[in-house]
């Protein structure tokens, strides 16, 4: 963390529906922080370190609000199967293998490498039911420089008797432990209450958790209305629940005086919507995975006129990358098809709705986080898109467009997080 200035062509939101393009601006960090965005630089800051990065876009750095850490090692892999298919014959077998250091140690260093080297600089990220595993994720996430929540998967019912916790009080004491070693061990690393979906968890481990939740000062992460057999199976475990959320509101783990992440949300009724309008619930909007498990279309472009907070998440390995570029390309081209095959009185996404998404809407989950605006914590990505070729000088607005749908990984020439330059 320190105090420098940058120079580039700045393409940030300052809300939902539009982008701000400066080009050839100057950026101040002070101490981490946003300080001022200028045409020409003020003599109070000349004596500052200034990286001229030229013609180069510089983006804010982008929050990945939901994937699956041990399931990078498959991504790419039965894409032609449904959720709860895809459970039992990907998820489940490989997520057992994280019972072993060994393993997990290799495949996470994996994961966070080439987390480290794509667009995102805060992710929040589900684990194993493994304490020791997911502590050594959290370890290799420190490192990484990246900013991020890791949780403890718990799941005492409807799992694989080599994935299911012995009981609710036996995954609440382990739970606790891994809290209790990890809350206050990392500065850019903590702990995320999460339980894996309603299916998994009974009731006395829901309330548990809920316990944990007030003692502990965290926030939750689970699943919601991602697929049709998901939703009606909930509705048979929680006959009392008005609708799936309402499950979770029950039991106190439904945002409100915690922070909470719901993924999906494809299939919400209006009841649960507002529900989670109300209680400030995050939506994790997950278009590849949506896409690739025939789970649906979200409308998103209606839940954002809502009001509602909606961020983007690549959801490895439901989603096929964890590159956030290609998930708003994703998550225009899904809005698309859903407007012009289902339903027209819901709006595709614009290409400034998913940079929202990916950068202000997620990131506000962290503070204030996913803008260049002062006070923001100076999260940045810095774009090389000359490799792009193009007959004709394009605007700003057009390169921008071009690198959410051609640009990856290989296109980053600089990556900062809270002020600190990580390449």
């Amino acid at each position: 963390m320190g105090s420098f200035v940058i120079r580039g062509n700045l393409c940030y939101c300052k809300d939902c529906n539009s982008i701000s393009i400066k080009p050839h601006a100057y950026l101040v960090c002070r101490d981490g922080v946003c300080a001022g965005i200028f045409d020409t630089l003020p003599e109070q800051y000349a004596a500052l370190p200034l990286t001229d990065f030229g013609d180069r876009l510089v983006l804010p750095g982008m929050t990945d609000l939901h994937l699956h850490a041990p399931q990078f090692s498959f991504r790419g892999l039965g894409m032609d199967m449904e959720l709860l298919d895809w459970l039992n014959a990907y998820t489940f077998p490989e997520e057992a293998k994280y019972a072993g250091l060994d393993y997990a140690d290799r495949a996470y260093s994996q994961f966070v490498s080439h987390l480290r080297r794509s667009v995102t600089t805060r992710a929040v990220c589900f684990a194993t039911v493994h304490a020791p595993a997911t502590e050594l994720l959290m370890e290799k996430m420190e490192q990484s420089g990246l900013v991020s929540y890791v949780g403890k998967v718990n799941m005492d019912r409807n799992a694989p008797d080599y994935l299911c916790e012995a009981s609710a009080e036996a995954s609440l004491d382990a739970t606790e432990a891994w809290i209790c070693a990890t809350k206050e061990r990392f500065s850019r690393t903590k702990p995320i209450l999460t339980p894996r979906f309603i299916p998994s968890c009974t009731d006395g481990l829901l309330r548990g958790l809920r316990k944990l939740a007030e003692k502990y000062d965290l926030p939750v992460q689970s699943h919601l209305s991602e697929n049709f057999g998901e939703i009606a199976w909930v509705g048979e475990l929680c006959p009392d629940a008005r609708f799936y959320g309402d499950a979770y509101d029950r039991v106190g783990l439904f945002g409100g005086d915690h922070p909470c992440v719901m993924a999906h949300c494809v299939h919400s009724s209006d009841e649960e919507l507002e529900l989670m309008r109300k209680n400030g619930v995050y939506i994790a909007h997950s278009p590849l995975s949506n896409t690739n498990l025939a789970s649906g279309v979200a409308p998103v472009s209606r839940y954002l006129e809502g009001g509602l907070r909606v961020a983007l998440a690549s959801d490895v390995a439901g989603g096929e990358t964890e590159n956030l570029l290609r998930v708003m390309a994703g998550a225009i081209r899904a809005s698309k098809l859903r407007w012009r095959l289902l339903d027209q009185q819901v709006k595709p996404l614009t290409v400034d709705q998913a940079f929202y998404m990916a950068t202000l809407g997620g990131g506000s989950f962290f503070g204030k986080v996913g803008s260049f605006e002062d006070g923001y914590e100076f999260d940045a990505v810095v774009l090389d898109d000359t490799t792009l070729e193009h007959p004709q000088e394009l605007s700003l607005r057009a390169r921008l467009e071009r690198c959410i749908y051609l640009a990856d990984e290989r296109h980053i020439a600089a990556k900062f997080v809270a002020g600190t330059r990580l390449f």
